[in-house]
């Protein structure tokens, strides 16, 4: 990693930087000033968001899949083929689990803006398990084992249950509850899961190139598909009103508004051979980057164009090596990793 990063004047008084990191990013999380790059390789960097200055390094064996901050930015979990990794950000210490399970996923309970008297408890997809720990990594409870592999997990009810996704469904868990209370059924394997924040849905992303979604109340489902690829990345605005997926080189966005997307046509985004990253804007204006294997990330004015017909982007810029991860840092800092280990910050205008 370089020991400086570049920096560049933006619009207004924000401010822009590259830096470099010596693996293939595969995820960005961001926290209040900070930013963590996983790399394919292990190891991950936490950077200053004002200025992409390293603030830490850590290294987990066997590889890196995902990143995830804690609400109050004090905690970063991270996770890959052989385990997991806490970091503190109050010393700067790392705990390695080498749990030889395959870790796809971790995800911290407590939203954005969580009081300081939040106690933060992490979700970890461990092999067909999910582990819940402490800040400390101290194991509070364990899920039963799933039909297969945890893909994807989601706390729900302000952090009372945990949604699980694996063959054959989502499986969801009390505190404390080794058995599922509640499964939502769907044959095929699950791959991303998506809740709006009012929690009336649950959607799936699928292996079979399907959307399934839940009305979480009552269970009443149906199902979105005729996509020409697996759905991998699947997201809500902080609106809940649209929900954008990859699954063919049209991004498409979901109406929830209203009944919901029964019945309707997406509005579709073109820009990407491959789309490689998903990412709203924090806020209520549902404001979309995207990424392509092609090296273009693009920005989406979601509330623009009309269901069924293809939209262009507002905002592009071309790199020459394919955008792995997006992330955005505040409202207006879109952070995003190029393959070759290039991190790029850019100031987003407010409107």
């Amino acid at each position: 990693m370089s020991g400086n990063s570049t920096l560049t004047t933006g619009a207004g008084s924000a401010i822009g930087w590259t830096q470099q990191v010596d693996d293939a990013p595969v995820a960005i999380t961001t926290a209040d000033d900070l930013i963590a790059v996983a790399g394919a390789g292990g190891t991950a960097w936490v950077l200053d968001a004002r200025d992409g200055n390293p603030v830490a390094t850590m290294t987990l064996p066997g590889g890196l899949l995902a990143a995830d901050f804690s609400a109050d930015g004090a905690h970063l979990a991270l996770t890959g083929p052989n385990g997991h990794a806490l970091w503190r950000r109050s010393d700067r210490r790392t705990l390695i689990f080498e749990t030889g399970a395959w870790s796809n996923a971790a995800r911290w309970s407590g939203g954005r803006g969580a009081a300081a008297a939040y106690e933060p408890r992490l979700a970890v997809a461990s092999g067909r398990r999910a582990l819940i720990v402490d800040a400390e990594g101290t194991l509070l409870w364990r899920t039963d084992p799933c039909p297969s592999t945890v893909t994807d997990l989601r706390w729900l009810r302000a952090g009372r249950r945990l949604a699980l996704a694996a063959y054959g469904g989502v499986y969801c868990h009390e505190r404390h509850s080794g058995a599922p209370v509640a499964e939502y059924r769907y044959l095929g394997s699950h791959l991303r899961l998506a809740v709006d924040p009012a929690e009336k849905w649950l959607c799936s992303g699928n292996q079979d190139a399907s959307i399934h979604i839940w009305r979480i109340r009552d269970a009443a489902d149906l199902t979105m598909s005729g996509y020409p690829d697996k759905i991998a990345r699947l997201v809500f605005d902080d609106t809940g009103r649209y929900l954008a997926s990859d699954g063919s080189p049209d991004i498409t966005l979901w109406d929830f508004s209203g009944k919901g997307p029964e019945g309707t046509r997406p509005k579709m985004l073109r820009a990407h051979e491959t789309v490689t990253a998903l990412a709203w804007r924090p806020g209520p204006d549902a404001i979309l980057a995207s990424s392509g294997d092609e090296g273009r990330l693009a920005v989406w004015r979601a509330a623009s164009g009309r269901p069924g017909t293809r939209q262009r982007p507002a905002v592009e810029y071309e790199h020459d090596e394919p955008v792995t991860a997006l992330a955005w840092s505040g409202p207006n800092l879109l952070v995003s990793a190029e393959r070759g280990g290039t991190i790029r910050a850019r100031p987003h205008p407010a409107r």
